[in-house]
């Protein structure tokens, strides 16, 4: 690998058949550098163009790099790799970014920042130049679950025109190959608590005439699609706790008999079996995020969080079996009450909702408790280290007789 040479500032451009707005892009980019006396580089990340855009790139003094995998975020991921500057200023090559004014970009940097996120609501955006959809829907919406999961000081979460420094956006080892790769982005410094703030761009009609790369409803639901699995708290646990919760208050609210709420309004046996049902649900998407949260720390995908690690370190393989036992044991209780009372009759039929409310909370009991086992095994299977194989040892031959 060449050595980096010691540049400042890479401004990075992803790139597949631009020729329309490639060579302005460009053109500011350089007279950014120029003007500001900042020691740089402008970089085409090129994802495979054949409409001259390589050509194009060379002859207004770019460096271009290729990237053999498809997508937006490989194209990155490959440029911030080959970058030679401390700090990466990225942004599509469509003209839809002011490159020639990056001024805020790198005064933010040079204070310490890991990740400086433009802001286009903040900084005005040209009319046509974002779809509706995605102004007054898409973004904010997205914006805002990156904010209630991530806890990310960003209101433009999805701002193409970002800032960063380069070693430390590749120790995240980001690995998404597309559009989702701005989300990982922010999501994985979050994460790794870097500092991360925003400054004012606009937003500018991009200048091709065809449309451009990004699909509206395939593209928002992977970057949804990835908040979600980065998120086992808000995708599994918190409704778990809330499934389990109103499962319970319905089960045993209900177990003395029958509840009139409301003039011919009555909960009875169907409803407990709703509620019994309701906590089944629960209990299994509690286990996946205690499993899921577990296997990301592992894997290096997530943080260990040490608030979450203090209340379940205590939940041990064996504590959870003694849990599930007296669970099981309890069920097991309430099955042969049944079969005792049925016996009684001959095992001849009963009347209606007779052992019915018993029976049912009983089973809910038995899988309950065969829910928790498997999946104390399955987390206690996730803990066991694997040590890399060791050499073979070697045999001296001159014991052998």
């Amino acid at each position: 690998m060449n050595e980096r040479s010691p540049l400042e500032l890479t401004i990075l451009m992803p790139c597949l058949n631009e020729a329309e707005t490639l060579a302005i892009c460009i053109d500011k980019a350089q007279a950014y550098l120029q003007q500001s006396g900042v020691r740089g580089e402008v970089l085409i990340a090129d994802n495979g163009s054949t409409d001259g855009s390589i050509e194009i790139a060379q002859k207004h003094g770019a460096r271009v790099v290729h990237v053999p995998i498809r997508g937006y975020g490989a194209a990155l991921s490959h440029g911030i790799a080959n970058a030679r500057g401390t700090y990466v200023i990225m942004g599509d090559s469509d003209d839809s970014y002011d490159f020639s004014k990056l001024d805020s970009f790198v005064a933010r940097l040079r204070e310490g920042n890991d990740l400086v996120m433009g802001n286009r609501f903040r900084g005005g955006i040209a009319s046509g130049a974002m779809p509706f959809l995605h102004r007054y829907l898409g973004n904010p919406v997205l914006s805002f679950i990156g904010r209630l999961f991530f806890s990310i000081p960003v209101r433009d979460f999805h701002c193409g025109l970002r800032g960063f420094n380069r070693d430390r956006i590749l120790a995240l080892h980001l690995n998404t190959t597309g559009m989702e790769f701005a989300s990982e982005m922010v999501v994985r410094s979050a994460l790794a608590k870097y500092a991360i703030v925003e400054v004012p761009t606009t937003l500018s009609k991009d200048g091709r005439s065809r449309p451009p790369h990004l699909r509206t409803w395939h593209d928002g639901w992977r970057h949804l699609r990835f908040l979600l699995l980065y998120s086992p708290r808000w995708l599994f646990l918190y409704p778990g706790l809330i499934t389990f919760a109103i499962g319970a208050v319905l089960t045993f609210a209900l177990m003395p008999g029958p509840i009139t709420i409301a003039r011919g309004i009555t909960l009875d046996v169907h409803s407990i079996v709703a509620g019994c049902i309701t906590m089944l649900i629960g209990t299994q998407c509690i286990s996946f995020a205690l499993v899921a949260r577990r296997y990301a720390a592992a894997r290096g995908l997530l943080p260990t969080n040490y608030a979450l690690k203090r209340y379940v370190s205590p939940l041990t393989l064996e504590r959870s079996l003694i849990v599930a036992g007296v669970l099981l044991v309890a069920g097991l209780a309430g099955i042969i009450r049944c079969l005792v009372v049925w016996g009684d009759t001959g095992f001849g039929p009963l009347r209606y909702g007779e052992l019915i409310r018993l029976l049912v909370v009983s089973g809910t009991g038995i899988a309950l408790a065969m829910q928790i086992a498997f999946t104390s095994f399955l987390s206690a299977m996730l803990d066991i280290e694997v040590r890399p194989p060791s050499e073979p040892a070697q045999i001296d031959d001159s014991t052998r007789q």
